[in-house]
């Protein structure tokens, strides 16, 4: 059985939670972009027998709070959402597990406050310093990530929702899971409260990561410091290979910047292995938090 409850954090932002299972929390589980918590359901409702499990809605996503500026979801506001939902729930986490965005946010994080979890579960979300190398170097990753260019337009909100998000659906792809069911599901997610997908699509906009659009792109005079890439906690990295948006380069050398790394990749898998692969994940999930 799936609940909800809303989550006030300190600062003023408020995250809409799904959770299942009973006694202390062992696992949180963070969705990725065009998603939104209820795409962990499946794997929240298989360790709810073993372990409970929260998986909120990121700021910006249906029920949470959504400010309106791009510059609010900068990565020190996400990072700072993260650790009050941690700390919140119960530091230090067994296990803080994320796909896509949430990636993102949980590799800063667990750059910067390794002491609030445990272990570390990736699910085909690009470490920072690997995506900004292949963003530079790699043509064929520039070509992958070109989408985002897109989704950083200020038109992108009203083009993505014509005729039914006939643009966003192949994002999706491919998607032999995808049930009239879930596109209901989506529906609801880009709906977001009559708010639209602003919040969602500000990840984008607030973000230098994307590909460049040419030789003298700001991008190619970014580095990334060492406080917000080295990874000093135990990282497990479950990687579908079949994955169109992130290539598989991104995962070349990434024990440079995390150490303790343990990397399985699932060849049958694509981006979106949550809904693909839901018992892999979850049974990943329970290895992990229950040896944390």
């Amino acid at each position: 059985m799936i609940r909800t409850f809303d989550l006030a954090l300190p600062h003023g932002i408020t995250l809409a939670c799904r959770a299942a299972g009973q006694g202390p929390v062992k696992a949180l589980l963070l969705h990725g972009f065009p998603e939104a918590a209820f795409v962990w359901d499946g794997v929240l409702q298989r360790l709810a027998p073993d372990l409970a499990a929260v998986a909120p809605n990121l700021r910006g996503y249906t029920g949470s709070s959504a400010p309106s500026a791009p510059e609010a979801y900068r990565a020190k506001h996400l990072v700072a959402d993260l650790e009050a939902t941690i700390q919140a729930l119960g530091a230090p986490l067994p296990l803080l597990v994320a796909h896509d965005w949430g990636g993102a946010v949980a590799w800063n994080l667990a750059a910067q406050r390794p002491e609030l979890i445990r272990r570390l579960l990736i699910i085909n979300s690009p470490h920072p310093a690997t995506f900004l190398r292949e963003l530079k170097t790699n043509p064929a990753q520039q070509a992958a990530s070109a989408y985002m260019n897109f989704l950083c337009r200020p038109d992108a909100e009203a083009l993505l929702a014509e005729d039914d998000h006939r643009r966003l659906w192949p994002f999706l792809e491919p998607a032999a899971w995808l049930t009239p069911a879930l596109r209901e599901r989506y529906r609801e997610a880009w709906a977001n409260q009559g708010r639209g997908l602003t919040g969602p699509l500000n990840y984008y906009r607030a973000s230098p990561l994307r590909a460049p659009a040419g030789a003298d792109d700001p991008l190619h005079r970014l580095e990334l410091p060492e406080a917000i890439t080295r990874v000093r906690v135990p990282t497990t990295v479950l990687w579908g290979e079949r994955d169109r948006a992130l290539l598989p380069a991104l995962l070349d050398g990434l024990q440079a910047w995390v150490p303790d790394l343990d990397v399985r990749p699932v060849p049958q898998a694509s981006h979106w292995m949550v809904h693909e692969e839901p018992e892999l994940v979850a049974e990943t999930v329970r290895e992990l938090a229950l040896g944390a």
